[in-house]
């Protein structure tokens, strides 16, 4: 069987790049071991969401009286809530196989294994290719720690399909995963210790909103452990111990459960990716051009595998930028405007530099910070909430970055991404009209 174009793996950036060559007439064959539409389908960005949108109903029934609303003995009924994730992530799935399906891509279901450049082989069958794109994603990676053989864990996969709330919860991990599991467990009255390595969470995001999130799930009984390491964990009595080694001195926390959330590392195994003889980063990570071409011509690597940007939203663009490529059209990958995005409550999004980066970097910045409060609608829809617009700017005005704390960050941000990519001024969101009220109009009022 010959195929223009071959496929491996069916996560953001695969399922991207076959739907679009397949709409342009090339022939794509994708291969893929478990569900359409990997890990942030499955098990990751879509379920999660799915579950912190039910948590946030739940804080907006507790907390109603804000709004002179009342609601009376507000519940959750976690195996329903879990149900319906189940639902939603069904539905996706069967959406984009419909749309592969009318792309004409033919779909295969199985470990795929590169022998070379052209040829793949799944289960009996040979595969022909004139080009290939690797998009085999990451796995949950976790440290060897003494004890962790002997423990029952959780992994985020695990959090996924609880049926019943632990009475407390320890977080492994002060990163973005980390942190959307203590809001949705906070959220649902399970007692949460984060224990975070570094001496902030969510490392790689603007600090001051990182510490002002802390403090936010401070008050809300999230306890957190920072600059902490975990050296052994064990279990008696139905309890998980957890041996912390911390500047105060050594801790022991113990909970009924333990969740390790301490990252991912890109999936380069199983497939016959040494078939290839890739030139690799000092990282070890698949090197890539600005096309996502690898150094073997036709051999694309797309998503977590080039280790550029663990992002789905990123993974999706580079597999656009790949077949472009492939298909003759100009197009080049771009990392300057990615969007990042804590699904907290309140939601933390960030784009483009970050005042650490610039300070390391030594590069001449100005910070102009807005509370989040300047905007109407947002103080209508966000009782006793407070917000932060953070932007920097270089000596000419142009945005550098822009930081945001308060709802609905995640929506707002990709205005500040799209300023931030085509190196434009904070003073030019002056010429355009925003609706009114909206949040958005934060950015308006940046002086």
């Amino acid at each position: 069987m010959n195929y223009q174009l071959a496929i491996i793996g069916g996560g953001p950036a695969g399922y991207t790049a076959a739907e679009l060559a397949g709409k342009a007439g090339l022939s794509v064959v994708l291969f893929e071991k478990n569900s359409l539409g990997g890990v942030c389908l499955n098990e990751g960005c879509i379920p999660t969401k799915t579950l912190l949108y039910s948590a946030k109903v739940y804080d907006s029934a507790k907390h109603a009286s804000k709004y002179a609303v009342q609601v009376s003995d507000a519940s959750v009924d976690l195996p329903k809530v879990i149900s319906r994730k189940n639902k939603v992530v069904r539905k996706l799935v069967l959406g984009i196989k419909a749309r592969l399906t009318a792309a004409h891509v033919n779909l295969v279901t199985g470990e795929a294994r590169i022998v070379d450049r052209h040829t793949i082989q799944c289960g009996e069958e040979s595969y022909q290719c004139e080009k290939l794109m690797i998009c085999t994603g990451s796995e949950t990676f976790v440290p060897q720690i003494p004890g962790m053989e002997e423990v029952n864990y959780w992994t985020h996969r695990n959090a996924l399909e609880a049926k019943e709330l632990p009475a407390s919860l320890v977080v492994v991990g002060g990163g973005v995963i980390g942190m959307e599991f203590a809001s949705f467990f906070s959220s649902l009255g399970v007692q949460v210790t984060v224990v975070e390595m570094l001496g902030e969470i969510l490392g790689g995001i603007d600090h001051e909103l990182a510490a002002l999130l802390r403090t936010e799930y401070t008050k809300r009984g999230v306890k957190f452990l920072l600059s902490a390491k975990v050296i052994g964990v064990s279990e008696a009595d139905g309890k998980v111990q957890v041996k912390i080694e911390h500047p105060d001195g050594p801790i022991t926390v113990e909970a009924e459960k333990l969740l390790m959330s301490v990252g991912r590392r890109p999936v380069m195994n199983g497939f016959g990716l040494e078939n290839l003889n890739l030139e690799l980063t000092a990282r070890n990570q698949v090197k890539v051009d600005e096309h996502m071409e690898t150094s073997v011509p036709g051999v694309y690597v797309c998503g977590d595998l080039n280790g550029k940007s663990m992002l789905a939203h990123t993974a999706v663009r580079e597999a656009e930028v790949a077949v472009h490529h492939l298909l003759g059209e100009t197009d080049t990958m771009s990392y300057r405007a990615i969007p990042s995005v804590v699904y907290t409550n309140p939601e933390i999004a960030s784009v483009g530099a970050s005042e650490e980066f610039l300070q390391i970097t030594g590069f001449f910045y100005r910070i102009i910070r807005l509370p989040m409060t300047y905007s109407g609608r947002f103080v209508a829809e966000n009782e006793g909430a407070n917000g932060v617009c953070k932007a920097l700017v270089d000596d000419e005005g142009r945005l550098l970055g822009v930081h945001l704390l308060g709802n609905p960050a995640s929506e707002l941000i990709v205005l500040a991404g799209m300023m931030v990519e085509d190196h434009r001024k904070y003073t030019e969101w002056k010429q355009y009209v925003f609706p009114h009220p909206t949040v958005g109009e934060i950015f308006k009022e940046l002086e």
